[in-house]
């Protein structure tokens, strides 16, 4: 069939950047109308996904173990006690930082004897039903057991289970290896390794031994088959697990104020361990400085016996030689000498024994045995000093100063040590320690963890909406389709004659026809005032100027793709144009699918495939309406050759005289990139325009629409955007196709 127009090939123009959430016209700010249209159009996808993270937050706060903290306070001071010598306070003194005393209270030698006070190195817990079972086990709070929900779960605790292990022996190779403990009837109950082995059977209240395993409980309150998991590690192990609940720091800087922390699940336990810790670290201190002071004392009790021994012999070697020399007279300055020489001999005995109890804890190159031994070389020089004047004496005086000087320096030796000795005594019997409980341990009575479920709850709510919005962003980044008629006038260039909005009334209308509950309904006739209506009010004044230059006064209205409306514009613009006191005709070429003939109640029968194949005329395929001015043209039988039949001449004379009949003929065809029914009918009428439906579309999709149709020597007119979302578009303050409602009211 030929035509007289020109054959025309589309060229789109260059493609431009979609509009999305930036403000283009006010230097790339976010456009906040825009950011609230689509959350609006995400609504229930953000309303999903908080919940969603609203519940699972909740449900982690219902079954999460709570934690609690216990604290004591402890203050670290200086050597207390009675400190009875000043020669010996170098040996007293406390020399170490309160680093090194936050150092000791974490060391093995303390957390090694809590383990072995409390039997911390073996563990007891009920087993719990997976995820669920702890938490619904601490909602328990009577005393008598729990019992399960149904008789399969009869081996887990419900809560009220209770286990006291006195003893728990096992060899190298079990510990750290759970152990399967299951309760019997009457207090008895079986031991099992980790494959299910039976180690020994036993009986709550006596001690129960086999295969190198010995086991003692002292309570069992659980329903029989309940089963628990014993735990046995090794003393190290159990010390780290100490360890890492476990924090040691200094208040405040050179307060000497240590404050402890212990966190666990059972606050009872917590303060219980916090109290053995600190009171076990204060004992230690006591018995440290009480070890200090009674070495010292050792020290002096030896050399005692010896001191007095040498002031005996002394005196009896001075006594001897006067008896047989006769008296001896000293002048004042050999009185002096012989001063001066008991006070050095005593200084250096008293130095040599500070030096050997240093000794005792110190190697020769520690600075303080170092300094003994200066202090030693210089009364040495002094003695040598004071032996030269003596050397100058007479024989007799020399022998006198000589014999004297032993008898005073041991006398004045003893006397001292003796009194030192009974004040360490009594400064052994005072000793406190340096260190001092303020606070003793205590349990808060609200869990440390989870941090207040509000706040919890309160960042899962921010953090559920931030994840929805990212979906959103995730979505609007991969979705690609039109959902502003400007972007279709920017990209494509061709007009959009009008915005039709989405209508509540047409989706109740439409379901109603596909179930078969409603016919005849249409939403021109019986819903005037909808918004959809006025806007193809709108598009009636429009087509008429569309139509001036075209040398048909036919219509065509198809689409890219089925599913957008082609067919509701098509009889709703007919019913409107008919209104309008026009002669309409609306014919339903799609040969295929159509179902006009159901929205105005007629039969398909003896339509455009009848008139096509010569079995019936003109006059027998125009149907008349309830709508006064307006005929409809069925598809007729469904055709297995629907483009043969498109193609034959009967068609094009079928258009020609309906179209001498009628002011206005509409054509509704099939979607364009489906078949070519579209373009072969649209060569045949005088204006095409392409329903695009909102968020459906790509602008690639509807951009080959048209470039199909140029292909054909069809020129798209232009488009009708169909379905807008007029409460999205309300928002967005961009936009420049506003519709609004405007009815009279009665």
């Amino acid at each position: 069939m030929s035509t007289d127009k020109p054959l025309a090939v589309y060229v789109p123009p260059p493609p431009q950047a979609p509009k999305e959430l930036v403000d283009e016209g006010n230097d790339g700010l976010i456009n906040v109308g825009e950011v609230i249209t689509t959350a609006l159009e995400y609504r229930w996808l953000i309303l999903a996904v908080t919940s969603f993270t609203m519940i699972l937050v909740v449900s982690w706060l219902f079954v999460a173990t709570p934690i609690y903290q216990a604290d004591a306070l402890l203050q670290i001071e200086g050597q207390k006690g009675v400190t009875v010598l000043k020669e010996l306070q170098p040996l007293m003194e406390d020399s170490t930082s309160v680093s090194s005393q936050l150092e000791i209270i974490k060391s093995r030698m303390i957390l090694g004897r809590v383990v072995d006070d409390l039997k911390l190195d073996t563990v007891a817990t009920p087993d719990y039903f997976p995820v669920i079972g702890a938490a619904m086990a601490r909602q328990h709070e009577e005393p008598d057991l729990a019992t399960p929900p149904f008789d399969i779960f009869a081996r887990y605790a419900w809560g009220g289970e209770r286990i006291k292990i006195e003893t728990l022996e096992v060899p190298r190779s079990l510990l750290g290896v759970p152990l399967a403990l299951v309760a019997g009837d009457n207090g008895s109950y079986q031991l099992f390794d980790g494959n299910k082995k039976p180690l020994l059977q036993g009986v709550v209240g006596e001690l129960a031994t086999g295969e190198d395993v010995s086991l003692f409980i002292s309570q069992l309150n659980a329903r029989p088959s309940t089963h628990f998991t014993l735990t046995r590690f090794s003393q190290e192990d159990a010390i780290n697990q100490l360890r890492a609940n476990f924090t040691v720091q200094e208040r405040a800087k050179q307060s000497g104020i240590i404050e402890v922390t212990f966190n666990g699940a059972n606050a009872n336990q917590n303060t219980a361990v916090l109290n053995a810790v600190i009171n076990t670290y204060v004992r230690q201190n006591v018995e440290y400085r009480s070890a200090e002071t009674e070495k010292t004392l050792t020290f002096l009790e030896t050399q005692l016996p010896l001191l007095k021994k040498q002031s005996g012999t002394a005196e009896a070697a001075y006594n001897n030689y006067r008896q047989s020399r006769g008296s001896v007279d000293l002048d004042i300055e050999t009185q002096s000498v012989l001063a001066s020489l008991v006070d050095v001999d005593k200084e250096t005995v008293k130095l040599q024994q500070e030096r050997d109890l240093l000794r005792q804890n110190f190697t020769p190159d520690h600075p303080r045995i170092q300094a003994t031994d200066a202090m030693l070389e210089r009364l040495k020089s002094k003695r040598n000093q004071l032996n030269n004047t003596v050397a100058r004496l007479p024989d007799t005086q020399q022998a006198v100063v000589r014999l004297k000087r032993d008898v005073e320096v041991s006398n004045r030796l003893y006397t001292e040590l003796l009194n030192t000795a009974q004040q360490l005594r009594v400064s052994m019997a005072g000793t406190v320690g340096d260190a001092r409980i303020i606070d003793s341990a205590a349990a808060n009575s609200r869990p440390v963890e989870p941090k207040g479920p509000l706040i919890i709850m309160g960042a899962a709510l921010l953090l559920g909406v931030l994840f929805s919005m990212v979906c959103v962003w995730l979505l609007r980044s991969l979705r690609v389709v039109v959902e502003d008629p400007e972007k279709i006038e920017k990209q494509l260039g061709l007009p959009v004659y009008a915005s039709i909005p989405h209508s509540k009334m047409e989706v109740t209308l439409s379901r109603k026809l596909k179930t078969g509950k409603g016919k005849g309904e249409m939403l021109a006739l019986d819903y005037p005032d909808d918004d959809a209506i006025e806007s193809l009010r709108s598009l009636r004044t429009t087509i008429h100027f569309a139509l001036l230059d075209a040398a048909k006064g036919s219509l065509l209205i198809t689409g890219s793709r089925p599913g957008i409306g082609k067919s509701f514009i098509a009889k709703n613009l007919g019913v409107v144009l008919a209104q309008s006191g026009k002669k309409v005709a609306i014919i339903d070429a799609d040969l295929r699918k159509g179902y006009l003939h159901r929205e105005f109640g007629v039969k398909r029968e003896s339509g455009v495939s009848e008139f096509v194949t010569g079995s019936v005329n003109l006059n027998d395929i125009l149907k008349p309406v309830q709508v006064p001015g307006l005929t409809v043209v069925t598809t007729g039988q469904l055709a297995p050759n629907p483009s043969e039949l498109l193609m034959h001449p009967r068609f094009g004379e079928l258009l020609q005289h309906i179209n001498e009949l009628h002011d206005i003929v509409i054509i509704d065809a099939p979607p364009i990139l489906a078949v070519s029914d579209a373009a072969i009918i649209g060569r045949l009428t005088g204006a095409t325009l392409l329903v695009a439906r909102a968020g459906v579309h790509p602008i690639r999709e509807l951009e080959q629409a048209v470039k199909r149709f140029g292909q054909a020597g069809v020129r798209v007119k232009g488009f009708v955007f169909n379905d807008l979302d007029t409460t999205r578009q309300r928002y967005r303050y961009g936009y420049k196709g506003y519709v609004y409602r405007y009815t009279y009211k009665s």
